[in-house]
């Protein structure tokens, strides 16, 4: 099933510019398009040194589970024709973070970005756009480690993790908070693609439970979809915008991000 979110109609004077959203969506692409991934890069070479290459690259951006448990790099093996990778020392802490800007693949790049791009700009409205990206890291944060920790012991804690897919999945749980009866048009291929309107709930409850169901099937020897880090980040989003709105409503004015720094400085 394929979703274009579609919210409650709003009149707004002036439409909204997400520009946090788009600024992520853009680095994204840039760092894709000037990665040995994207294959467009001549830097790279082709054939056994651009897939040289590659291994390289994500061993050093992206994230591995267990060094996060043990907060120490592992050892790179690269095959024997490959050249040793002399470049900075690894901080697997920060590598969470350059993580969430590294995607396998084209189809990996586009399906985040338009999951991004449709449920991200509407949360980024709500909350600001500060608030926001310290929203999109804290989550990618606490998707990464928490799969880290389900992890532990199991061939899945020494495997590679790319992709912003955990923030993502935050977003989701943010978006479901504050619209939960926005309404989504869904293009189901069963159906031929007819478009269908659905509430978000009824949605992203779907999505959540195909997300639940593809764990329970995965084996964790095998390399794949990190499907409970995204579990773990939508819940996340989900309790988090939960928590924060909750606040703000027994708060005259809110507690925003903004407002919160606007009372500091005036202390």
């Amino acid at each position: 099933m394929v979703s274009l979110a579609i919210p409650e109609s709003v009149p707004r004077p002036v439409p909204y510019l997400p520009v946090a959203t788009y600024a992520l969506i853009v680095l994204c692409v840039v760092v894709f398009l000037v990665g040995p991934v994207s294959g467009l890069d001549p830097f790279y070479g082709s054939g056994a040194a651009r897939a040289c290459a590659q291994t390289a690259y994500y061993h050093r951006w992206g994230v591995i589970p267990a060094e996060l448990l043990h907060n120490a790099a592992r050892p790179l093996h690269l095959p024997p024709r490959c050249p040793a990778d002399n470049g900075l020392p690894k901080i697997p802490a920060l590598s969470v973070l350059t993580a969430m800007f590294v995607h396998g693949g084209w189809v990996h790049l586009a399906g985040n970005m338009l999951f991004l791009y449709v449920f991200g700009a509407m949360v980024e409205e709500r909350v600001g756009p500060l608030a926001y990206l310290l929203l999109y890291i804290a989550l990618g944060y606490l998707a990464t480690y928490g799969y880290a920790l389900v992890e532990a012991g199991s061939p899945g804690a020494t495997q590679t993790l790319v992709g912003a897919s955990g923030a993502i999945a935050g977003i989701l749980g943010a978006y479901l908070c504050l619209y939960p009866r926005a309404r989504i048009t869904s293009l189901i291929p069963l159906l031929l693609f007819l478009p269908l309107r659905f509430p978000a709930w009824l949605v992203l409850g779907f999505w959540v439970a195909v997300q639940w169901l593809s764990v329970r099937a995965t084996d964790p020897a095998v390399p794949g979809v990190a499907y409970a880090a995204h579990l773990i980040g939508f819940t996340g989003g989900l309790a988090f915008t939960w928590l924060l709105f909750r606040y703000r409503a027994r708060r005259p004015g809110g507690l925003g991000l903004t407002a919160a720094l606007s009372r500091l400085r005036r202390r």
